[in-house]
């Protein structure tokens, strides 16, 4: 599921929540709800702040 993938890729790059926040645009506490599973169905828009984030496209993050 995605939500592992943003967390696996964000540890990789040796970003904290609060690095992908600041690059995403996005605030810490939706990006935690993500990874957790606890927010589902993020829009096009948030995912591509977080793919450009992480320098990945939203197919490899989210599909």
């Amino acid at each position: 599921m995605y939500s592992e993938r943003i967390r696996e890729m964000r540890i990789r790059k040796g970003m904290s929540l609060t690095d992908l926040a600041y690059k995403s645009g996005i605030s810490v506490g939706y990006l935690c709800h993500l990874e957790k599973g606890k927010r589902k169905n993020p829009s096009i828009e948030v995912m591509e702040q977080i793919a450009k984030a992480l320098d990945k496209t939203v197919t490899e993050i989210f599909f």
